[in-house]
């Protein structure tokens, strides 16, 4: 297993794979290049998380970051001929006063942008989201 923190020249290079969408409000943290013991072919792991920029709207006087939601493995489009697995973590924040929780919305991103269906899906909340990578290769997502 090849586990990766990234570096500057590295993050420019990942941006250029990935939707500027995904790119102008998450981070990429790290990346790994494993190996699936089962059929003997090497894919990638990237993690992104949400930057800590509040939603347009709100005031980082009346709110604190409180970490993220649970996070989601999904399956991207392949690179390079191996399979791309991207875990992304969601940040959530926290109204000083009433406690109320807010997320950023994503149902900005068009249908017809270039994400995989799922991670659209997952972006927009939408209610008919099953993660089905998320059993199947749980030991790549802990906790």
């Amino acid at each position: 297993m090849l586990k990766k923190a990234i570096e500057t020249r590295d993050n420019n290079l990942l941006h250029e794979f990935f939707p500027s969408e995904l790119m102008d409000y998450f981070n990429i943290t790290q990346y790994q290049t494993l190996c699936s013991v089962q059929n003997k072919s090497e894919y990638w792991l990237i993690d992104f998380e949400e930057r800590n920029d509040l939603p347009v709207g709100y005031s980082a006087s009346d709110y604190e970051s409180k970490g993220f939601m649970a996070g989601k493995l999904i399956q991207d489009f392949p690179l390079r001929g191996k399979a791309v697995f991207l875990r992304i973590k969601k940040r959530r924040w926290r109204h000083k006063q009433s406690g109320v929780i807010i997320k950023r919305d994503f149902s900005f991103i068009a249908d017809g942008s270039k994400f995989t269906k799922e991670l659209l899906d997952f972006l927009k909340d939408a209610s008919g989201y099953t993660p089905r990578y998320d059993q199947q290769h749980s030991q790549l997502f802990p906790g």
